[in-house]
């Protein structure tokens, strides 16, 4: 590697995003890994990760199309307070206008288990499923949206600014991923992609 001068993606430090040890109830895993979808915005899975800036930590909450695996809702903050989870939802709520029977599917987090964005869910009639306790494989999609951001993005940048953050993440899945990130699971197309030709063949 060094005769080659290739230079190995180093892991981050890790900081624990959501938790479980908590008081809330939580749903039952309604989705069971079934991440073959035959319709857009029939499920939608979300998740948290966190991304270092000199400023200090800036925490990311994204909402995945399961049908595309294309990203519809996205908030970034320096906190990780409940509202993030909630801004991420409803940005995808008013983007994709979705039917009421909608599932959506997180981890066991509070962010996901409390009250603020239950209510949420309960006024637009959707269905909230979680996964199993310590399940990383029963939320693997939002997972690997999280791991290919990092190894493709931020593992390569240093953010002076959250905001600087902010921006270069928008760029990324807004202008790259959604639109022309190839994914092998739908042919190679991208996720807009492969929903606008699914779309014209229904």
């Amino acid at each position: 590697m060094r005769e080659a001068k290739i230079i190995a993606v180093q892991k981050r430090k890790f900081r624990v995003t959501t938790s479980s040890k908590h008081n809330y109830p939580v749903w039952p895993n309604i989705l069971e890994r079934n991440f073959s979808i035959s319709r857009p915005n029939a499920v939608w899975v979300s998740d948290i990760t966190y991304i270092w800036t000199f400023e200090g930590w800036l925490y990311l909450a994204a909402v995945l199309d399961l049908f595309s695996r294309g990203v519809v809702g996205l908030a970034m903050d320096k906190t990780i307070a409940d509202t993030l989870v909630t801004q991420a939802m409803k940005q995808a709520i008013i983007r994709r206008n979705p039917d009421k029977g909608l599932i959506l599917h997180s981890d066991r987090g509070s962010q996901y288990a409390g009250n603020d964005f239950k209510a949420l869910l309960s006024d637009h009639k959707f269905i909230g499923s979680m996964s199993r306790k310590g399940d990383c494989w029963d939320n693997a999609v939002a997972e690997s949206f999280i791991h290919t951001l990092k190894v493709e993005l931020i593992h390569w940048m240093k953010f002076r600014t959250r905001d600087e953050a902010k921006r270069k993440i928008f760029e990324y899945v807004e202008m790259y991923y959604n639109t022309k990130r190839a994914h092998s699971t739908l042919g190679y197309l991208s996720p807009f992609e492969f929903e606008k030709r699914s779309l014209q063949t229904l």
